[in-house]
């Protein structure tokens, strides 16, 4: 391929063939992102060859309706739109339905994956990237068009950007028209936005005010030249509420795939489709019990084929008639043994067979008396963790089973608990304001707490920790990336980051770890986590 063509393909397929062939040198590939051409308008729009409705319809079975809704609600070419929102459940062909119509279409779209842009700013940087047809390079620093990570920001510079471009595609429109060559290159004036994996914008911080404002984007813009799709896995109903103030989105329902059209799918770009249908005949049946996604399906079938075949000296060449049967017979025979297996392999169901059973048996015997006899080893972790974040994860669970009440006499000002003032003689209600703050505790579980009392428990057991150790350590470098491994301990779901307390206006964690898993990271540290942990006896 020449530079003249490299130069002409759209910006998708550019990007899909740039992760495929990365170079293996810095300097050759920096310089070849250096000698990228500037981005036009016509990135916009999805690469690849021009498509029919007809290869559509060939390509997608069993959404044949879906295809033929979605283009009436598109419209002909430069008409306004309501909002869309495309639903329903995994693997059911809605992004690449939305993807090839576009590139059957050949209008330009703005395409966002709430899945890659996992936050409201990388989400708005993102679409203000492309509309601003901005390639990060070295060139750049490798920055943004525009920072922004507000909404408020956001539908200022949205405005401006889509001004812009729909300007840019007006003069286009005016020069092919000017050039008599319309019917062969007219992309129109609209522009779309399109975001997929919709339903994970709730998980994000501010979703509560995020959902609302992204709803309401085409009430804001009010840019009758501006289309807005959402894709999601979750229907309408998880979204909207009863006071919604915006324009409710065209919903457009993807069900699942029948048996008739998985089938299809499947058996598209086979070399033998008798074959090949004679071994979903025997597979399919026991997956669908398991799965019914196509691309989970594809993915387990490809070895399994592989094995189904072997026992066939050609495969160009199956059998009619009686001979028909009996091959099949042969087949079914051969691969039967080995579903079960890729059952196991791929969607990780515990099945084992009978011999098997019975060795797992003695070896969990022989185990067990390991176990018993060296007890050190259960302390041991089954994964692996830093020192900072096995600390961070104790102040976590003392923070939550601790009332904050006891910090103050819990961990002095040097950070331990083993320099505390004799107490006084207690009274004989004390033990019972005790048992029944206890039962209190015990009722409620574990407590949520802020994180300037989880840094102050941090800091306290580090230097407990640095004291008694013989090594020469600085509290900083422990301390260095303790929001770094807090933000990885809530991915892991160690702990539980909640919202935002309307009184005390800060985030609240809450610890989710056992007391025998606390115990086992405290052990691993040498840490006495007893000493600090609330007495309940």
């Amino acid at each position: 391929m020449n530079p003249e063509e490299a130069a002409q393909i759209p910006r998708r397929t550019t990007r899909s063939l740039a992760s495929s062939s990365a170079s293996t040198s810095n300097n050759a590939s920096s310089a070849k992102v250096n000698s990228l051409e500037p981005l036009t308008i016509n990135d916009l729009l999805v690469g690849g060859d021009p498509i029919s409705l007809d290869e559509l319809f060939s390509n997608f079975p069993g959404r044949s309706s879906q295809i033929l809704e979605i283009v009436s609600l598109l419209g002909p070419l430069n008409t306004p739109m309501l909002p869309l929102f495309v639903y329903g459940g995994a693997s059911t062909g809605k992004t690449s339905i939305i993807l090839q119509l576009f590139r059957h279409l050949n209008r330009p779209l703005v395409y966002s994956s709430c899945r890659t842009s996992y936050n409201q700013r990388i989400l708005f940087e993102s679409i203000l990237n492309q509309l601003h047809l901005h390639r990060k390079s070295s060139a750049n620093g490798y920055s943004n068009a525009k920072r922004c990570e507000r909404p408020s920001d956001f539908i200022n510079f949205l405005r401006e950007a889509l001004t812009d471009a729909i300007n840019n595609l007006k003069e286009k429109s005016a020069k092919l028209i000017s050039g008599k060559t319309m019917a062969q290159g007219g992309i129109g004036n609209m522009i779309y936005l399109v975001f997929d994996n919709f339903q994970l914008v709730r998980e994000w911080d501010k979703s509560s005010t995020l959902l609302p404002f992204l709803f309401n984007l085409y009430d804001l813009l009010k840019i009758p030249e501006v289309g807005l799709i959402f894709i999601s896995n979750t229907s309408p109903d998880t979204f909207y509420s009863s006071n919604m103030g915006y324009v409710e989105p065209i919903p457009v329902y993807f069900p699942d795939y029948t048996d008739a059209d998985i089938r299809k799918i499947l058996s598209r770009n086979q070399a033998d489709s008798k074959l090949y249908s004679s071994f979903l005949d025997v597979a399919l049946r026991s997956f669908f019990r398991v799965t019914r996604q196509v691309d989970e399906l594809s993915t387990a079938f490809k070895p399994l084929y592989e094995k189904y075949c072997e026992p066939l000296s050609d495969k160009r060449v199956f059998p009619n008639g009686d001979k028909d049967k009996d091959m099949k017979r042969k087949l079914f025979s051969h691969i039967n043994p080995h579903i079960t297996s890729s059952l196991n392999e791929i969607f990780k169901v515990s099945s084992h067979p009978s011999v098997e059973v019975e060795n797992s048996k003695e070896a969990n015997l022989k185990v067990n008396q390991r176990k018993l006899e060296r007890r050190e080893e259960i302390a041991k972790l089954d994964f692996h963790m830093s020192t900072s974040a096995k600390y961070l994860l104790i102040s976590a669970f003392l923070a939550s089973r601790n009332p904050a009440t006891l910090d103050a006499s819990l961990f002095d000002s040097k950070g331990g608990s083993h320099n505390r003032k004799r107490k006084r003689k207690p009274s004989e209600k004390v033990p019972e304001r005790k048992e029944s703050l206890e039962e209190e505790l015990l009722m409620k579980g574990p407590g949520s707490f802020p994180l300037e009392r989880l840094l102050a428990i941090f800091q306290c057991i580090v230097s407990v920790a640095e004291d008694s150790s013989d090594e020469d350590k600085q509290s900083g470098e422990l301390m260095s990336d303790v929001l770094l491994q807090l933000s990885s301990l809530c991915n892991a779901k160690f702990i539980f980051k909640g919202r935002s307390c309307p009184i005390e206006g800060s985030v609240r964690y809450r610890s989710t770890v056992s007391e025998d898993l606390a115990l086992k990271v405290a052990r691993s540290l040498k840490f006495p986590l007893s000493s600090y942990l609330y007495k309940r006896t």
